[in-house]
């Protein structure tokens, strides 16, 4: 027989009831989501899920590192809507690559402090352009006339790349901590603490939502309202007349939610659990 003292025991009961909380990895905290997959902990710092439209296809940037070291650990993996990852290493040799955008068969990476180029068809790094002055750079979107639109999260600054030229397009006090971005038509709605809206063609802004705290991902749905997600693991929506509504808490479980995608054809939101090395798949009803 193993004696067991009161000191142990206690401590083991924790560890289990510890462990019996966390298997509850996903808390819903609206009906209006429901989980579709999750990969398993296969990633390496997953910070970014982008979807490719014309392939059928998802990209993953895994930092595989610190955010910040140029480290050379960074990759690109792929992945199908299902959940499958049909290459891991996709691409190789990056530093803490981040956000992400696709275009004219071209996929576009931040990373660090540089514009990342790849050939989808290729797999292949075809170019990287320094960001002058750069700190942190981390979301992309990509509108019309192939402009590609860059936040720079320790900076009050957009960068916008276009045929080889990477410059500062946008600096304002306004762009507090900005990080995600989304665009349509002629605006470009940037997630800095609210997510503010702005005029391509003059730079004018409008505040569409405050009080968001920090925002990692941002995507915008059918109906007009937001999706976003804050990296500490809650995700939000917030509707035209900008009410916020948490839809996701993952936080008691320790997992974070990243830069978020969102395909609309499949209702599909994707989350990357960063430390966690999961992608996380979600239905949602609108």
């Amino acid at each position: 027989m193993i004696t067991i003292g009161k000191t142990t025991f206690i401590g083991l009961m924790l560890i289990l009831l510890n462990q019996a909380f966390c298997q509850d990895e996903s808390i819903i905290i609206s009906g209006k989501l429901e989980k579709a997959w999750e990969t398993d902990k296969i990633f390496k710092v997953p910070e970014s899920v982008c979807y490719d439209p014309e392939n059928k296809i998802l990209y993953i940037s895994n930092i595989n590192g610190n955010p910040s070291a140029k480290d050379g650990n960074g990759f690109i993996s792929m992945m199908s809507l299902e959940g499958e990852v049909l290459d891991l290493e996709w691409v190789k040799g990056l530093d803490a690559p981040k956000g992400m955008g696709v275009q004219n068969g071209y996929l576009y990476v931040t990373d660090i402090d540089k514009l990342v180029k790849i050939s989808i068809s290729e797999g292949k790094i075809l170019q990287k352009y320094p960001a002058v002055n750069a700190k942190f750079l981390n979301d992309i979107a990509i509108g019309k006339k192939d402009y590609v639109y860059v936040t720079d999260m320790q900076n009050t600054t957009i960068y916008r790349y276009k045929d080889g030229e990477f410059f500062v397009w946008m600096d304002d006090e306004i762009l507090t901590s900005p990080n995600g971005l989304y665009i349509d038509d002629d605006f470009l709605f940037v997630g800095c603490k609210k997510i503010i809206k702005i005029n391509t063609d003059d730079k004018s802004w409008e505040i569409i939502a405050g009080g968001t705290g920090g925002i990692d991902g941002l995507e915008r749905l059918p109906d007009g309202n937001f999706v976003f997600s804050d990296w500490q693991g809650h995700v939000y929506l917030s509707d035209n007349e900008g009410t916020i509504t948490e839809i996701l808490d993952t936080t008691p479980a320790g997992i974070n939610a990243a830069d978020i995608e969102f395909i609309p054809e499949q209702s599909l939101l994707l989350i990357p659990t960063f430390f966690d090395n999961r992608i996380m798949a979600y239905k949602l009803t609108q």
